[in-house]
């Protein structure tokens, strides 16, 4: 069953007795529990039917005596165990799970590890419960994520708003719809989100930010990568130098796959490199303006002071000083 179906289903009051939600990305894990919490049970049946224990906490025969209690004053009891992963006798919960009790609902949120499909356990979770696997998106996928996310909430975003925030915060799903949730409040009426919206309401800089840095880079406008990079030093908490190096790493390698291969269309280079064609022009201009050498000379130094803003071999103990040392290799002829 789909995320959507499920959600659906629990806006509905369409429940299942066993909830097995599992997976890499915990953001859907969350979203299905909260909704459970919130739409199972009414405030005052809560304090009676309502039980939130961490699996590091409990075992397997305190859930099954739980689970196995009539509701008072209501008509399920709902039973959530989060982290359920750190349970060391999960597998216990076997025999409830084939037969659950029918007034209550549990939900078991198994974050990050992968249970052994081989094992009986396994087979009677994907046999008797709602079995659910929370994967993570590429981060190709991540502006269209944006864009669908938005769109449900009544706003529209540009595209290359959509770009920006994906590349500044990743596939992080949680921290994006925070940062969309924020959004929305701080525009109010305002319907169509736009870039200059993303970088005021997000806090990424207009002139001094690490897309501007690359923009510079790839212009090889290097008198304004300096600028920037001093601006980076000078402000080192709102500029961190391991996202910095992160996101120079992710820019130069899709300029380099840009450049050894040239011959694709637009539409199969920039699924290539997975971003949103609106900033294919900029990469292929990038490209143009490297050698392939060049390119490789590049990648090298980032993965050096990668190692440095981690704190490895970084002598004279400051970021700036791996900046400098990156822009100078960035120069070479």
């Amino acid at each position: 069953m789909t995320f959507e179906q499920i959600i659906k289903d629990i806006s509905n009051k369409k429940y299942h007795p066993v909830y097995f939600l599992t997976g890499e990305e915990p953001y859907y894990i969350d979203q299905i529990s909260d909704l459970l919490e919130a739409n199972v049970l009414d405030e005052a049946a809560k304090s009676f039917n309502q039980m939130i224990v961490y699996g590091k906490d409990t075992d397997f025969k305190a859930i099954v005596d739980d689970a196995r209690q009539y509701p008072m004053f209501s008509t399920h009891r709902l039973i959530i165990v989060k982290e359920a992963q750190d349970m060391k006798d999960i597998q216990g919960l076997e025999k409830y799970i084939t037969h659950p009790a029918e007034t209550t609902i549990l939900a078991l949120c198994y974050k990050y590890k992968k249970i052994d499909k081989r094992t009986a356990f396994a087979k009677a979770l994907t046999a008797h419960t709602l079995y659910f696997e929370s994967k993570k998106i590429y981060d190709n996928q991540v502006p269209g994520w944006i864009s669908s996310y938005t769109s449900g909430k009544g706003f529209k975003i540009n595209p290359e708003a959509a770009a920006l925030m994906a590349d500044y915060i990743g596939a992080d799903l949680s921290k994006l719809s925070n940062e969309l949730e924020k959004l929305f409040i701080n525009l109010d009426q305002q319907k169509n989100i736009t870039l200059e919206d993303v970088r005021e309401q997000i806090g990424i800089s207009k002139n001094f930010d690490v897309f501007e840095l690359q923009s510079a880079l790839g212009l090889r406008d290097f008198k304004r990568a300096a600028l920037i990079i001093q601006y980076f030093s000078n402000n080192p908490s709102a500029n961190p130098g391991v996202m910095i190096v992160a996101s120079l790493y992710a820019y130069f390698n899709k300029v380099l796959i840009v450049k050894m291969h040239s011959k694709l269309s637009d539409a199969d280079l920039a699924k290539a490199i997975g971003a949103h064609p609106f900033f294919l022009k900029e990469y292929k201009e990038a490209a143009r303006n490297y050698t392939v050498d060049q390119m490789y000379h590049i990648m090298q130094a980032i993965k050096k002071a990668d190692m440095q803003v981690k704190g490895i071999g970084n002598r004279r103990g400051n970021d700036g000083s791996v900046y400098r040392d990156f822009l100078i290799a960035c120069m070479q002829p």
